[in-house]
């Protein structure tokens, strides 16, 4: 590949998709609600396209690539298809319901269906999530520049921060939905692409024991088994609660609409992320028949060494794509959770100036971005990252969200209580895990003789049950006229909503 191809390819896309954002400005009108949810009028194409552009990140392709070609295709393809099933599930049994509500913020949820201060709580633990997801993607951006574009690690994250914020802050939900909707675009076709370009040139051979049929990797411990379940189980669930998915949810046309885009963003996150996974299965044999020593990650060496320029430039393009989706949901939402749901500003609280939400969402926004370039360089790794990220959500946030729907006798009390113990079990398991999902903790760890790399994977599994035991047990011991009202409040609420 070029490196003058590269360069100038990179700096195009970047240039057009700040341009994107700037224009998408114009639909903001200085208005919150088009801020945040997009005026809520994102009609079936732009749903999808938004929902699948969020649901593949950096993660999903060179962490995907680099899983399967070392373990296996479930290691590695458990990426894209849990965040399939993440949408298949929210279209079968949350998105319309979500939708109806006319929610600016995930958070705004837990208020309604509890009270205040499970909504304080709840999003707290989601802006940490989401920190730890901003920064795993600006890593991820930072060594694609060191990579390509012959820049500093360092300047690659503040280059990339740079250009997300600068169009997420112009244009909101309507610039990431814009940019979503071109980028899903390049990853489709790069994507299928380099899979058909793979498979004619040199064949798809799959290793024995390696394959998608290779089902000891799904029920043999040995095998990876447990760590592959962890993955399937916290993006499949985990990110259903997550404030930048949910905030496309809310910014659908309709709830038909919203079910819909689930369905649609599921199937394409799969025709995206799979075939990711069915060349690395290659990949290996290739780079050593080309005399191919990778020194990184092998979906780079495969681009650099064998790949036709201009399809490696598309791939690469589709992989920076990945990173900047993920990374403007997460300032975007991360912002307004602080702004609308911990400092909380309203939407409909104006004042000589304009529209107040809409300011300190933008202002909060910067200094997330700041925020999240330090935890970048100080922590230069993607992995461990971005998954803790969807295990806070999975452990704490899941299961008050999917009572506060379908259970009637749940109480605020029982569903702080699984926020709380939920998530901090899963915090407590990382610190005293030296691995996690097979990467090396290198974040915060305490040495000990009590959790080995052989109880990986399990901590993904237990910290959600002890959040659903404390929800169940704490709502059953709390429950009564409390629930009762809440329940009142709740159908009031939602009746009010449904006559606007």
């Amino acid at each position: 590949m070029t490196e003058k191809l590269l360069f100038w390819g990179i700096i195009v896309f970047l240039f057009a998709t700040l341009a994107i954002g700037m224009w998408a400005a114009r639909q903001v009108k200085g208005d919150s609600e088009n801020y945040l949810v997009a005026g809520r009028g994102l009609v079936l194409p732009l749903a999808a396209a938004t929902l699948m552009a969020q649901s593949v990140d950096s993660n999903a392709t060179l962490g995907n690539t680099d899983l399967t070609a070392e373990f296996g295709f479930w290691a590695g393809a458990s990426l894209p298809i849990g965040l399939a099933l993440c949408l298949f599930l929210t279209g079968l049994f949350f998105a319309k319901p979500m939708n109806r509500m006319g929610l600016i913020t995930l958070p705004d949820f837990y208020r309604i269906k509890y009270n205040h201060l499970t909504e304080v709580v709840a999003s707290l633990l989601m802006v940490l999530s989401f920190s730890f997801l901003l920064a795993g993607n600006l890593v991820a951006g930072g060594y694609m520049f060191e990579a390509f574009l012959g820049t500093t690690y360092t300047a690659g994250v503040m280059l990339l921060a740079i250009v997300v914020f600068i169009y997420t802050a112009s244009g909101g939900l309507f610039a990431v939905a814009y940019t979503d909707a071109i980028q899903v675009g390049i990853a489709f076709v790069g994507s299928l692409g380099l899979l058909a370009f793979i498979g004619s040139s040199f064949g798809l051979e799959i290793p024995a024991g390696t394959g998608p049929m290779a089902l000891a990797q799904l029920s043999d411990p040995t095998a990876g088994a447990v760590i592959n379940w962890a993955t399937l189980l916290a993006l499949g669930l985990g990110n259903i609660a997550a404030i930048d998915f949910m905030a496309r949810i809310f910014a659908a046309k309709s709830p038909e609409t919203a079910q819909r885009a689930c369905l649609i963003g599921g199937t394409g996150t799969l025709i995206i992320g799979v075939p990711f996974s069915l060349i690395a299965l290659s990949a290996p044999q290739i780079l050593t028949d080309a005399g191919i020593t990778p020194d990184g990650p092998i979906l780079y060496a495969l681009l650099d060494g064998v790949v036709p320029p201009l399809l490696g430039l598309l791939v690469i393009v589709a992989i920076l794509s990945a990173s900047l989706s993920t990374a403007d949901g997460a300032i975007l939402g991360t912002s307004s959770v602080i702004a609308h749901n911990i400092i909380g500003i309203r939407a409909d609280d104006h004042n000589a100036a304009g529209d107040r939400l809409l300011l300190i969402t933008r202002t909060t926004g910067f200094v997330i971005s700041v925020l999240g370039v330090i935890f970048a360089l100080k922590v230069p790794q993607t992995g461990v990252l971005l998954l803790l990220a969807f295990d806070l959500s999975f452990a704490g946030l899941v299961v008050p969200m999917a009572g506060g729907i379908y259970w009637n006798r749940s109480t605020w009390q029982g569903a702080l209580s699984c926020i709380i113990l939920g998530s901090l079990t899963r915090l407590i398991f990382f610190v005293l895990m030296p691995t996690t999902f097979g990467i090396d903790n290198t974040l915060l760890y305490i040495p000990n003789e009590i959790f080995t790399t052989d109880f990986d994977g399990f901590p993904t599994l237990i910290s959600p049950l002890v959040g659903l035991v404390a929800y169940i047990v704490v709502s059953h011991l709390t429950g009564g006229k409390t629930t009762r009202q809440q329940v009142i409040h709740s159908e009031a609420r939602e009746a009010q909503l449904d006559r606007r």
